[in-house]
């Protein structure tokens, strides 16, 4: 093996010894967010369990190997690897799962149910969950940081590729994993990592955030039982940047000139922990369940409408102007499926005039194929501008049949950093996931557990009322 370096230039070494060193404290600003995050995700999963790719995976899976892993939806256990498959796809069959940006990735989809699945082999804590979360963000968004913007824009889904590394950190600090055997169980996750966004829109998009679920699993307990890998895997010469973002790395580098999220496209290795990104650049929770890059122009005319009072028989048309790289993941302009409609601008908007909302109901073969909906797409328009989100917000422009004109900008979504949900608000999302899936007694035990999900000294409460036959089983 080659010579790996020290850790202040390796970032794998620097990540290993970051994961093993790091006291397990944090601060309660911390604590509550990634307690909001398994609040969030565990919502959304439980609806996301009951639909057809979820279904499908776990038909698969089910006869390769039972364990002592809960499976949402189902009374039959699984080995830990394939209960994360399961739940991640779950969680992100919906795309009603928050986005962090640092990665690009749909983060908690990830974490969250590889770590569910490990603590319940592992017989590990609430409180333990919550460490392993913390830290497996900080190193999915740190890997983010080194391959991002080019690595997602040029057709990387980093939810895939990212989120695997992240996952693969989290378990290994649940694992508590020694430094080197930390940078090996992140290193052998990059030869699980994979995924395309030309996906977008089947089956296989909501399965690449259980895929990398399942990878972290995989490599960490690989890790811990011997198996080595290479130290060059992220920043070596065939290392993950350059073959996931480019023969033209060091070019895209010098020609940086405005930096977001920290996305530098260089591995940090010397303050891996700081700032800690959970709380400096948090988590975008999602209100409505559909590609977040449709979130802003949907923001933008609700408000329109809140503030003007007009509806969609008097809207002649809808001008969207936002970055490119937005638009271009919104790639149906005519969906004609559910798949399809998550994906659309047209139909994120259509929801928003004719219904004032857009909800997990509305993504149904019916609604999607209405000529009431359908016929509201040619009334909008796109405008890509080659800027960045952080450069360029959302521009909305309104122009009604009488010909009055409205204008909104919208720099974040509601459900972001600047924009926060309240305890109301996530209870409220909650409510609306799991409604017809537990019973409300069921959903008010599960809320409960997981807001103080660090207190838990046993997640087998917890779990037990997730091992219910409303998805698999029945």
């Amino acid at each position: 093996m080659t010579d790996a370096g020290s850790s202040d230039e390796n970032p794998l070494l620097a990540y290993g010894e970051w994961l093993h060193q790091t006291p397990r404290s944090w601060n309660l600003e911390a604590i509550v967010a990634t307690q909001h995050a398994f609040l969030d995700t565990v919502g959304v999963a439980i609806p996301g369990a009951a639909e057809p790719a979820s279904r499908k995976v776990f038909s698969t899976v089910r006869v390769w190997g039972t364990g002592p892993c809960t499976v949402f939806g189902a009374t039959t256990r699984l080995a830990a690897p394939w209960a994360a498959l399961v739940n991640g796809t779950a969680a992100h069959a919906l795309d009603f799962d928050d986005n962090f940006d640092p990665a690009k990735a749909h983060a908690s989809a990830v974490l969250v149910p590889a770590i569910l699945a490990l603590s319940e082999q592992e017989q590990a804590s609430g409180s333990d969950c919550i460490d392993a979360y913390i830290a497996g963000l900080q190193i999915m968004g740190r890997v983010g940081q080194g391959v991002n913007p080019t690595h997602r824009n040029r057709g990387w889904h980093a939810t895939a590729t990212v989120g695997a590394i992240g996952a693969a950190a989290a378990c290994a600090r649940l694992l508590r994993l020694s430094p080197r055997e930390a940078a090996y169980a992140l290193s052998i996750t990059t030869s699980l990592a994979g995924g395309f966004m030309s996906q977008f829109g089947t089956m296989t998009k909501p399965l690449h955030a259980g895929l990398a679920a399942q990878a972290g699993v995989m490599a960490a307990g690989l890790a811990r039982n011997g198996i080595d890998a290479g130290l060059q895997t992220l920043d070596g010469p065939t290392g993950m940047n350059r073959l996931m973002v480019g023969p033209d790395l060091e070019e895209l580098r010098a020609a940086l000139t405005h930096i977001e999220h920290g996305q530098t496209m260089r591995f940090e290795t010397t303050n891996v922990g700081e700032p800690l990104l959970i709380l400096s650049s948090g988590l975008k929770v999602k209100r409505f369940p559909i590609c977040g890059s449709a979130h802003r122009a949907m923001d933008g005319l609700q408000n329109l409408i809140e503030r003007h009072g007009f509806t969609a028989a008097d809207i002649a048309e809808v001008r969207v102007s936002a970055p490119a790289s937005h638009l271009a993941n919104l790639m149906y302009h005519d969906p004609q499926s559910p798949g399809q409609a998550k994906f659309s601008l047209e139909f994120g908007l259509a929801m928003i005039a004719l219904r004032g909302r857009c909800a997990i109901a509305d993504f149904d073969p019916a609604t999607v194929s209405s000529h009431e909906v359908r016929s509201f797409y040619p009334r909008v328009r796109r405008f890509p501008v080659a800027k960045s989100e952080g450069e360029f917000p959302t521009e909305v422009e309104v122009e009604l049949i009488d010909g009055s004109r409205h204008r909104t900008s919208v720099r974040m979504p509601v459900g972001s950093l600047t924009a926060p949900l309240s305890d109301r608000q996530y209870a409220a999302k909650f409510d609306e996931c799991v409604e017809g899936f537990i019973s409300s007694a069921d959903s008010a035990n599960l809320r409960d557990m997981l807001i103080t999900l660090a207190e838990m000294k046993s997640l087998a409460p917890l779990m037990d009322r997730l091992a219910r036959p409303w998805a698999h089983d029945a």
